[in-house]
């Protein structure tokens, strides 16, 4: 068994109850990322994060909660990691490559988050939807698009918002292509998808 996840989207634990959950919780991104919902047991979850089975199911309803959270988490990780890649980059728009190769990097360090994008839980695969850091993320890159827009980089006629969650739509639906293709191709469809989107709307046209 491989060395448990780390996140940084969980609080800091302050009490033991936290810190035994946290400890479930990443034992089971690693174990069900590894493994999948179907193989996995809370009892194979529970011996990985040294924890008694007991005290497993007593921090979660059932294993379909403890699926859910750890989705949640793994993958809201890297989705935050993207909205800290647009708010944190300077530099004209150098943001937007930074930002589709951060989602790339990032997927290769999440292993439950790269499962269900790969397809492999696909009763889940439109969870993804539904998470509050997808929609940080979508108001993270259209006020940038806005600043751009205000700096004379994008085209005037658009509507940040709108292009912004339509290009957080893209980068996902790449993510999905790119952990189904491969790592290698992260490269060559990161560069064509930036493209597109300088294409679409910068006012000098696309780079490179």
């Amino acid at each position: 068994m491989a060395d448990l996840a780390t996140t940084d989207d969980l609080p800091t634990p302050t009490t033991k109850g936290e810190q035994t959950r946290r400890s479930i919780l990443l034992a089971a991104i690693e174990r069900f990322g590894q493994d999948g919902f179907r193989a996995t047991s809370v009892a194979d979850i529970a011996r990985d994060a040294g924890v008694s089975g007991t005290l497993a199911n007593a921090s979660f309803e059932n294993k379909e909660a403890l699926f859910l959270a750890a989705l949640d988490t793994d993958v809201a990780e890297v989705i935050d990691e993207g909205v800290s890649s647009v708010l944190e980059t300077t530099g004209d728009d150098a943001w937007r490559g930074t930002l589709i190769f951060t989602l790339m990097e990032a997927v290769e360090r999440h292993p439950l988050a790269r499962r269900m994008l790969a397809g492999l839980e696909p009763r889940v695969t439109d969870r993804i939807t539904e998470l509050p850091a997808l929609e940080e993320l979508r108001t993270a890159v259209g006020d940038r698009l806005r600043a751009d827009q205000e700096a004379g980089l994008v085209r005037p006629d658009i509507d940040p918002a709108v292009i912004g969650g339509g290009a957080v739509s893209i980068f996902i639906t790449l993510l999905m292509a790119v952990v189904q293709f491969g790592p290698e191709a992260v490269e060559t469809y990161g560069d064509d998808v930036l493209a597109v989107l300088e294409a679409a709307i910068d006012t000098r046209g696309p780079t490179g």
